[in-house]
């Protein structure tokens, strides 16, 4: 079991691995899962990435605090993929996450990176049909992302087999602690194999993680990124009062009469919001395209083909390309509206600054997002000025 870490104070948990891996291509991955991540719009590792996907692929125990936005999901998911024998099919990883909705994205993202491989990754969580979960777990899912009820209740029934699992995956460690699982995840653990290997993802690392690690980890390598290393670095943030949403377009228009950028990327909430400024930029003579989720992914493909060989110059999306997808050239982002998860907001403006590299992101702001861009701010201790005027000489 991990030596001393009970008697360290949780802000204090520091680092004690150092190696950094900067390409997904240095990791020496299975080609399909490299495959995998290319398709997937990744192109080069985050920070948290570069730090514990090679000691996770190792087998080693790893304790990672990390905020959302950073690129942990990938993180795991990679190491997992990495790791599996894909002609077993039986159950070799489980990862447990607190929410149904967060378990289902981590299912999303394991297939998309693991679409080459052919990996079975079923999603066991409470509210669905049970006697689907016990046919999937029947034909020998080999990744099983779920929530703790579910999972716990398919082990204790016998439908989930045990003996075969590798590896144990607890994201987001303090929200489901304080969610009361506590309980739930330690009679989960009793029924693991004793050389499991344990790789936990913390925003925060309160005492009752802390205890969890001293219980189920074995000498954990620990890896800490903090929030302000994440991300805004680079990217100089402004907002513009419009007053109301109906003189959204109207800024936008001034906006793009007063300054000529690289590219572009425009981001709304919906997808009839990202059609509408589309016909309106259009209706300008403004070269546009536009992405959202209800294309089919040749469309998509397409569109996003054009924009990286700059042929469109302003692309207009949902948070559908917020995630992974890096276009070299763009130094301005605009949130036509403020994204509705916070999270959401560094993903869309990390598009003009990715890894140290400069942008600009200008954020349109009703008076009913006040409140919402304040929050936007302490979330990620930051601060969004307003808009210049010489907002030209800053891109």
């Amino acid at each position: 079991m991990s030596e001393g870490l009970a008697d360290i104070e949780a802000e204090q948990i520091v680092t004690n691995y150092d190696e950094v891996v900067d390409s997904f291509d240095a990791l020496n991955l299975k080609e399909p899962l490299l495959r995998g991540i290319f398709a997937h719009g990744f192109e080069t590792p985050s920070s948290i990435q570069q730090r514990a996907i090679l000691p996770v692929i190792k087998k080693h125990d790893v304790l990672a605090q990390s905020q959302s936005g950073t690129g942990k999901t990938a993180t795991f998911s990679i190491a997992t993929l990495q790791n599996i024998d894909t002609n077993i099919k039986a159950t070799q990883a489980l990862i447990l996450a607190p929410t149904r909705e967060l378990a289902l994205q981590i299912q999303k993202v394991v297939l998309a990176l693991g679409d080459f491989l052919k990996v079975n990754c079923h999603a066991c969580i409470g509210g669905t049909n049970i006697q689907e979960d016990i046919q999937m777990l029947r034909e020998g899912a080999q990744v099983i992302v779920g929530t703790p009820g579910r999972v716990l209740d398919m082990i204790t029934r016998r439908h989930l087999r045990t003996d075969k699992i590798k590896m144990f995956v607890l994201d987001e460690a303090d929200e489901m602690l304080s969610r009361g699982f506590k309980s739930q995840i330690y009679d989960i653990f009793q029924n693991l194999p004793t050389d499991i290997q344990v790789v936990l993802l913390s925003a925060t690392m309160p005492s009752s993680v802390l205890e969890v690690t001293t219980k189920f980890m074995r000498d954990p390598i620990r890896i800490l990124v903090k929030k302000d290393e994440l991300t805004l670095e680079g990217i100089k943030q402004f907002y513009i009062d419009v007053g109301e949403e109906q003189f959204k377009i109207d800024v936008l228009i001034d906006l793009y009469e007063t300054i000529t950028v690289t590219q572009a990327v425009i981001f709304c909430n919906t997808r009839r919001k990202v059609e509408y400024v589309q016909q309106a930029l259009t209706e300008k003579d403004f070269t546009v395209s536009a992405m959202h989720g209800d294309m089919d992914q040749a469309q998509r493909d397409t569109i996003m083909q054009e924009f990286r060989t700059g042929s469109t110059r302003i692309l207009i999306s949902t948070d559908l390309l917020a995630r992974g997808i890096d276009v070299q050239q763009v130094s301005l982002v605009i949130n036509f509206d403020l994204p509705t998860n916070q999270e959401n907001y560094i993903h869309r403006i990390g598009r003009g600054g990715r890894f140290g590299r400069k942008g600009v992101a200008i954020n349109f702001v009703t008076s009913e997002d006040i409140d919402a861009m304040r929050e936007i701010e302490m979330f990620y201790s930051t601060q969004i000025e307003e808009m210049p005027m010489n907002i030209a000489d800053l891109i």
